[in-house]
């Protein structure tokens, strides 16, 4: 017996909004202050760097969306 699921409804949804809002807060950020020939610099560097981070976060920020939205079997 379910009461009251909402679907999309749990923690995984609150923190991919999380991971989404930060992430995006740095890209936004650092294209502002360096501009966007420095930000598509710093995304293809070899180096470990805020963008790279912002992409990672954007990408697990996505499979928490699809873990908090998949059918659960009770």
């Amino acid at each position: 017996m379910k009461y009251g699921y909402k679907r999309g409804q749990n923690w995984f949804t609150a923190m991919e909004i999380l991971f989404l809002v930060m992430a995006s807060i740095i890209l936004v950020r650092n294209l502002f202050i360096y501009g966007p020939e420095f930000l598509a610099y710093y995304f293809i560097s070899p180096e470990i760097t805020n963008e790279k981070i912002s992409a990672s976060m954007i990408g697990f920020g996505t499979f928490l969306i699809f873990l908090g939205f998949r059918k659960r079997y009770e």
